[in-house]
């Protein structure tokens, strides 16, 4: 492998030698756009076949009892590609995608250029309850990466065809360029300069021409706008409502989320996993046949005004013309998508929360249109209400107002309804940002410290790693030595500011600072002097895999450049200083910038 990257690197530098760094960025954008294009289209190709051969031949009418086994199956099969084929963690696509360019230098394995696409695609087309977005954006992330690791590109450059490579796999499958770059910039931080924004538009716009050449120009959500379903002044007030129940939506999919993943950890058998999760999910779809896959004819169904076919395959079929039944059917589809997902995710699926949050908010948009229609007669849009009501919760949840508001507009040719999607996505983001400031994202990343931002200063100490900078110069004190031993130990070792006092088993006692023992040092009748006679307890520990910027505070807190590094057992392993940690900051800084 490695001498066939050394032959392409070798031949693209032959090609590409007469053009200007912007021009081959350029060049790479277009390659990584294509590639992005054609892993969408197998991605799909192989999801909808999957789900085709199982569900063509259901009886609308008919309740089917595979619902209870499909989605087992599927975790099944998704959890052994995993385990056994790729050996890697594949799953929240989005999150190792940022955790990518914050830890690993924009390098992702090679194996995500196809293995994503494999385990969503068997997850959702047996009925996982999730997204193929998250798969997908890691494929073209992976692909990016990839090439720019062919052509030997330094961070920058590797960072921004990650960013291409994400960015274009999102415009392909939703057929939204635009969505794609404000994506990138919104949830993965990247900068917006003229350096970054052309290569994520041609990149964009490469892959699109894919998908429109092997798809044809129908999107993913084809609905068109009639003049019933314009916006109008009186519905602001409704407007602003939906979006307050849409950023509690919001708060109660990523609380629940993150509390349903919480319950299936604790579970260390996967036996047990998949159990559990195939046995919540399959009663889920058995009762609720909309939760089957990511979930997109569910909400068509309401855009087009026949919520009645969402009963199709259910056990309430029958009660599909009375409103109120309809009403709460959808509430109940609405709230255990959430938990659906969730479990999917947690037994060992591969998906994403993209399409969920979209499902969520069609259902919610169509719940507060037919309530007022149910309770007022108010002919309120049943379309405009899903379509905002989609953007809101996708605000909310992935905390990215501008990237739902433009991903609905491009989708639906909507932007006759910007103001309210405005209206709606900014009040959903505002309550969620109050109650959760974090993403579904980025939310386990910040706890760890993992997460690049737009502060250009804390990214760049994201990167630092503590492992890196932790300093040992094999220079210990036994708890049985004297002041003579220090002395010996000062005129043959080089030593820094404080000496580490351990036991035998190398667990750290204290220190003994070279400024205590000082005075003594010139004073033989002190040489007897035990060490404990100096030794003093550290103003504080730094532990093993601790984050920089938590390291820098302790030396805030505690006024001194010097502190001991020690495992979870209060082993010694080195220590670290202030200026080594400001003195990697530079060079790191350096690094990025060039």
């Amino acid at each position: 492998m490695t001498q066939r990257g050394e032959r392409i690197y070798i031949w693209f530098l032959n090609q590409t030698k007469r053009l200007s760094n912007q021009q081959i960025m350029a060049l790479l954008a277009i390659i990584v756009g294509v590639l992005a294009g054609l892993g969408t289209y197998i991605f799909e190709q192989l999801l909808y076949g999957i789900k085709w051969c199982l569900t063509n031949w259901f009886a609308v009418e008919e309740s089917q009892f595979l619902f209870l086994l499909y989605p087992a199956v599927g975790i099944v099969l998704a959890s052994l590609f995993v385990r056994y084929i790729v050996k890697d963690n594949i799953s929240e696509g989005v999150t190792r995608v940022l955790y990518a360019m914050s830890r690993k230098n924009s390098h992702i394995a090679s194996h995500n250029c196809w293995t994503s696409v494999v385990g969503g695609a068997t997850t959702i087309g047996f009925g996982g309850s999730v997204g193929p977005e998250a798969p997908i954006v890691l494929t073209g992330a992976a692909i990016g990466s990839n090439v720019g690791r062919l052509a030997r590109l330094n961070y920058k450059n590797m960072t921004l065809l990650l960013c291409c490579g994400a960015g274009a796999a999102l415009s392909a499958i939703f057929k939204a360029p635009i969505t794609g770059v404000v994506f990138v910039i919104e949830i993965l931080m990247l900068d917006l300069t003229s350096r970054t924004v052309i290569p994520l538009l041609i990149s964009s716009i490469s892959a699109v021409a894919i998908a429109l050449m092997l798809r044809g120009f129908d999107p993913i959500i084809a609905i068109s706008l009639t003049p019933a379903d314009a916006f109008q002044l009186r519905q602001i007030p409704l407007f602003i409502l939906l979006g307050m129940l849409c950023g509690l939506m919001s708060y109660y999919f990523t609380t629940v989320n993150a509390r349903v993943g919480a319950i299936f950890k604790k579970i260390e058998s996967p036996y047990k996993k998949w159990l559990l999760g195939g046995a919540i999910l399959g009663i889920l779809i058995y009762i609720f046949p909309p939760l089957y896959g990511e979930g997109y004819e569910g909400f068509m169904t309401l855009m087009h005004g026949q919520p009645s076919e969402l009963f199709d395959n259910s056990l309430f079929y029958r009660f599909s013309h009375i409103d109120w039944v309809v009403i709460l059917f959808i509430i109940a589809t609405m709230f255990f998508k959430v938990i659906a997902m969730a479990s999917t995710n947690a037994a060992g699926g591969v998906g994403g929360t993209f399409a969920p949050s979209l499902f969520v908010g069609a259902f919610m948009g169509a719940i507060t249109a037919l309530v007022c229609n149910a309770l007022f007669g108010w002919h309120m849009s049943i379309v405009s209400f899903t379509l905002v009501g989609m953007a809101g919760v996708m605000s909310g949840v992935m905390k990215a107002p501008l990237t739902s508001i433009f991903l609905i507009a491009e989708l639906s040719n909507g932007y006759g309804l910007f103001i309210p999607l405005m209206i709606t996505s900014c009040i959903a983001f505002a309550i969620d940002y109050y109650l959760d400031p974090d993403s579904i994202y980025t939310k386990q990343l910040r706890k760890k410290g993992e997460l690049l931002t737009h502060d250009k200063d804390a990214s760049v100490f994201v990167m630092l790693k503590l492992e890196d900078l932790v300093q040992d110069d094999g220079v210990y004190i036994n708890e049985n030595q004297t002041l003579g031993d220090i002395v010996r130990i000062i005129s043959r070792e080089r030593h820094d500011d404080y000496f580490p006092v351990l036991d035998e088993q190398s667990h750290l006692l204290g220190i003994v600072r070279l400024n205590d023992v000082r005075e003594d040092l010139f004073d033989p009748s002190k040489y007897q002097n035990s060490v404990r006679h100096y030794m003093l307890q550290s103003p504080d520990k730094i532990l093993q895999h601790e984050q920089i910027q938590s390291v820098l505070r302790r030396f805030e807190e505690n006024h001194v450049w010097v502190l001991p590094v020690v495992d979870k057992e209060n082993r010694y392993l080195g220590y670290i200083s202030k200026n080594r940690i400001l003195n990697a900051y530079r060079e790191q800084l350096v690094n990025i910038s060039q």
